[in-house]
């Protein structure tokens, strides 16, 4: 069922998309590398702990790490070789995390477990998620927290509505538009799956209307089921944003500091749906996903690359720089994180590169706050955002979390729109952190 009225969410920003560099671009299946990084920390949760040492032989889907704990997920080699060594190596979010270095062997050879069941439909619920969570699915629209977690609501917050989220808002990336255009059918399949292991029988399929194309093709795979609807929605940032999009899909509002279960709805990437009907269906782990690289490369490409290769092959694949590249971003430009070096691997949450030339970058010169309101008036998450990061500068912690910093989510829309250049997000992000330093320190 298609709806025609064009939902939204109050707030939110049109940054120039850039969208067009790489939309039409079918998906390439990068070469294999000569080695992964696999890092034990790709995922919301505890560290997972490695099951190989140096010297092992590996074939392409074994695991190389298993969970820690419930909130945690196993790794799994992306490629047949031999474990090299198991070092900290940079991570893609800036630290150092232990990892499993794999040196490939050319050949790729698959587990033995990864076939295709025809009747997997018919599997209870309980072994579909017990699939899921060995396949060590992370959300893969990048908050990466554990799928098989999402899976499981308490019994005492029963879900009504799960929402595939096909906003892909952020500028430049276009690797979700890309999976829908050429996979439709699968990630269809993916959230059936979700909404038997739920138990649920309304799902809402959500795509930004700048995507007629994907629509089109969700209509065509959906019409004929009751228990799912297809929404357009306005195209607006940061319309992919979980409580933003479940505002506009539902109207429903989730209370500040909660989950979207205290509102019975549930969000899934349309990426995380095709890796959920790859685990069920084949048993498949989640070894590979489709990243955009863009910006300041010579031929900008969606690309299907193994997890663990690093980013330098995947720009080069693309035939290397253009010009001084003044910043390589990990994501869209405005939740991405700048790397400092580009041999840091794609993780299960890596979903673009951007390239952005010396020319586009330059520092700002601070000045003061004006108080013009700017960022308030834009901020989705209703809270203001320059009194919040006024506090956190003169370290006022309680002040700051009572001016909301707590539930600023990140998306950076305040610092879009300062005509100061004021650092708001990333004060209100330190801000953050101290706020629960702090909370944990008085509980102890």
């Amino acid at each position: 069922m298609l709806h025609i009225l064009q939902k939204t969410f109050k707030g939110g920003i049109h940054p120039p998309e850039n969208k067009d560099i790489s939309a039409a671009k079918p998906i390439e299946r990068l070469p294999l590398p000569g080695y992964v990084v696999i890092p034990l920390q790709q995922h919301i949760g505890k560290l997972s702990e490695a099951l190989v040492q140096a010297g092992d032989d590996v074939v392409t889907g074994q695991p190389v790490s298993k969970a820690s704990g419930f909130v945690s997920l196993p790794s799994h080699s992306s490629i047949s070789g031999k474990v090299k060594s198991i070092e900290s190596f940079p991570h893609p979010l800036g630290q150092k995390v232990p990892s499993v270095i794999i040196e490939g062997d050319g050949e790729d050879r698959m587990s033995e477990q990864i076939k295709f069941q025809a009747d997997y439909m018919s599997l209870p619920p309980d072994e579909m998620k017990r699939r899921i969570t060995e396949a060590g699915i992370a959300g893969m629209g990048g908050a990466t927290f554990p799928t098989h977690v999402k899976l499981s609501p308490p019994q005492d917050k029963p879900i009504d509505t799960v929402i595939l989220n096909g906003a892909e808002c952020e500028p430049y990336l276009t690797a979700d538009h890309r999976l829908m255009i050429e996979h439709t059918e699968e990630i269809v399949e993916g959230f059936r799956i979700i909404l038997r292991i739920l138990g649920v029988s309304r799902g809402i399929i959500a795509i930004e209307k700048n995507k007629p194309d994907a629509i089109f093709l969700f209509e065509k795979f959906t019409k004929d089921d009751p228990n799912l609807e297809l929404l357009p929605l306005k195209v607006k940032y940061p319309q992919g944003a979980e409580k933003q999009l479940i505002f506009a899909s539902t109207g429903r509002r989730v209370p500040a500091g909660k989950l979207p279960m205290e509102v019975r709805c549930l969000v899934h990437n349309v990426g995380t749906a095709k890796a959920i009907y790859e685990a069920v269906a084949y048993q498949k782990p989640l070894i590979e996903r489709v990243v955009t690289v863009t910006g300041a490369v010579k031929e900008p490409k969606n690309i299907r690359a193994r997890i663990g290769t690093p980013l330098r092959n995947l720009i080069e694949f693309c035939g290397g720089f253009v010009g001084t590249p003044g910043k390589v971003i990990m994501g869209g430009p405005m939740m991405g994180v700048a790397q400092y070096t580009i041999d840091v691997p794609v993780i299960k949450g890596t979903s673009g590169v951007v390239v952005l030339p010396s020319e586009q970058v330059r520092e700002m010169r601070l000045q003061p706050c004006i108080n013009c309101g700017r960022c308030v008036k834009v901020c989705p998450m209703n809270i203001m955002p320059n009194l919040a990061a006024t506090y956190i500068e003169n370290n006022l912690w309680e002040e700051a979390k009572s001016a909301g910093a707590l539930d600023c989510m990140e998306c950076g829309s305040c610092g879009y729109v300062c005509p100061a250049g004021r650092n708001i997000l990333h004060n209100i992000r330190f801000g953050k952190f101290m706020i629960l330093e702090q909370e944990k320190a008085s509980k102890n």
